[in-house]
């Protein structure tokens, strides 16, 4: 009990100190060290001495930033003439619309960036063509063993894959871009897959347009609307602000073959063909390791 009066006397000697003008620090210092989060639980109700708070926001300045935005004056001349950063300014008056150019020489500067930026948009515009063709060139046609290396890596990348927790070896594309979906068309054929082996389903979610993104992707494979396998329905709800929605959305085409287990375990030997050089690379990194 001794305790108790001890640390409510030491509790009523803060509270005074408190009124008296001082601050936690200074308390917990005179009190013998004591913990600042204790002070503070004992004084708490108290108001702070004035001089302990932090100044207020500029509220003169913040108001005049405002009015002078709202005449049409840029940041850097609110901020010369409030003697304020120009990162304040900014932050003061962000909700307001941006000034529109009070005269001719504005406006002829805002014109020249635009032809600037319009005629930079053009150079990397034609840059990129000029690239792309360039790697095109320098490829060339692909030879049947190109395709069939790239059809091999298309599959790693993109198809379904036996795990030895899930042991399936069926062959299953899924893509939602047609020349991928075409590239691997070209590779079953050049590996001896009949057409009638296929399978064809629409992958898309449940608020899109099904109808249509079955008749596009029929389109793209030429294969008849009804030949196509029932769509899968994806009914969970989207990401706010995702981009591959409306009315170019087509979802994903899944391509199935029929009796693909041999198919499946050629796909992976021609894999571990195309990355045997990887393999090693990575035994040798993981023996250092």
């Amino acid at each position: 009990m001794a305790t108790v009066r001890y640390d409510d006397e030491l509790k009523d000697l803060a509270r005074d100190m408190r009124r008296s003008g001082m601050s936690v620090s200074q308390i917990a210092n005179a009190l013998g060290g004591r913990p600042e989060s204790t002070v503070r639980g004992w004084v708490a109700g108290i108001p702070a001495p004035e001089w302990t708070r932090r100044p207020r926001s500029k509220d003169a300045e913040r108001d005049e930033a405002r009015v002078l935005r709202r005449e049409g004056r840029t940041y850097d001349e609110i901020a010369a003439r409030l003697n304020v950063s120009k990162s304040s300014v900014s932050l003061w008056t962000r909700d307001l619309p941006h000034p529109v150019p009070r005269d001719g020489a504005t406006e002829a500067q805002i014109a020249g960036l635009r032809r600037y930026f319009e005629l930079r948009r053009e150079q990397i515009s034609e840059l990129r063509l000029r690239t792309v063709g360039d790697a095109a060139a320098q490829l060339g046609a692909p030879t049947d063993r190109d395709l069939l290396i790239a059809g091999t890596v298309a599959y790693w990348a993109e198809g379904s894959k036996s795990k030895p927790w899930r042991v399936s070896e069926r062959v299953v594309f899924t893509n939602s871009d047609p020349a991928m979906i075409l590239l691997f068309l070209r590779y079953l054929r050049a590996l001896g897959v009949e057409d009638a082996r296929r399978r064809f389903r629409v992958a898309i979610h449940s608020t899109a347009d099904v109808p249509a993104a079955v008749k596009f992707w029929s389109g793209v494979v030429d294969v008849a609307e009804p030949d196509f396998q029932r769509p899968t329905l994806k009914r969970h709800v989207l990401r706010p602000g995702r981009h591959n929605m409306g009315a170019d959305y087509r979802g994903c085409l899944v391509v199935g073959v029929l009796r693909s287990a041999d198919l499946y375990r050629r796909i992976e030997g021609m894999w571990g063909a195309v990355t045997s050089d990887v393999g090693s690379t990575l035994n040798e990194r993981s023996r250092v390791v």
